[in-house]
C-alpha cells in the first residue's frame, strides 16, 4: 500500500469500533453513500416528472380583451386590410393585404386592435373588425409546382392545388383537415 492509502485507512480504522472490521466498515458507508445519492435521484426524478407534466397541462393563454385562445387563426375579412406598426390609427401603415380569406395568426390584443402574423411571419395590429373567424388555408406560396392532395399511400389524389390557393377548413383531426 501507498503512504497515502495507509493513511486513509487507519482513519477509517479509527471511526469504527474495535470489533469491526475496517473493510466492512467502508464497504457499509459505501452503501450508505450509495442510497442517500440513489433517494436523491428518484426524488428529484419524481420533482422533474411532476414539474414537466404540471407545465405541459397548463391552459392556453387567454386574450385579454375576447377571451379567447392566444395564438389562435383567423382569417381577413375585407379585400384591404391596413397593417399598422401599432395598435392605434395614429401608427403608420406597413402595408396594405388586398386578399380577403387570407389566414392569419392572432399573436395578441389591444382594445379593438389585434396583432397578426402572416405565413411568412410579417406582423403588425389591424382592427379586430377586419378579421373573421372563418378558418381557412393557404397552399404553400413558396413551392412553385402544384401540390397533390391524398388522404394515404394508396388513394388517388384528393385535389390538384396550385400555389397560393385558399381554401375553407371545416374541420382537422391532427393530420388532415377537410
Amino acid at each position: 500500500m501507498t503512504g497515502q492509502r495507509q493513511a486513509s485507512d487507519q482513519s477509517n480504522m479509527s471511526r469504527i469500533n474495535a470489533e469491526s472490521e475496517p473493510v466492512s466498515a467502508a464497504f457499509s458507508n459505501a452503501q450508505e453513500l450509495f442510497q442517500k445519492r440513489r433517494r436523491g435521484f428518484f426524488a428529484a426524478l419524481v420533482c422533474a416528472v411532476f414539474c414537466a407534466a404540471h407545465a405541459g397541462a397548463q391552459e392556453p393563454q387567454k386574450g385579454p380583451v375576447s377571451g379567447l385562445p392566444l395564438p389562435r387563426y383567423v382569417s381577413l375579412k375585407s379585400d384591404r386590410v391596413n397593417v399598422r406598426e401599432g395598435p392605434s390609427k395614429e401608427h403608420p401603415t406597413l402595408w396594405i393585404y388586398e386578399r380577403a380569406a387570407l389566414p392569419v395568426e392572432i399573436t395578441a390584443e389591444f382594445e379593438t386592435w389585434r396583432k397578426i402574423r402572416d405565413s411568412e411571419g410579417a406582423e403588425g395590429w389591424v382592427l379586430h373588425s377586419l378579421l373573421s373567424g372563418r378558418r381557412t388555408a393557404l397552399v404553400a406560396p413558396w413551392k412553385k409546382e402544384p401540390q397533390l392532395l391524398v388522404a394515404a399511400d394508396h388513394s388517388t389524389p384528393a385535389a390538384k392545388l396550385g400555389p397560393g390557393v385558399i381554401g375553407n377548413l371545416r374541420s382537422c383531426d391532427g393530420k388532415w383537415c377537410r
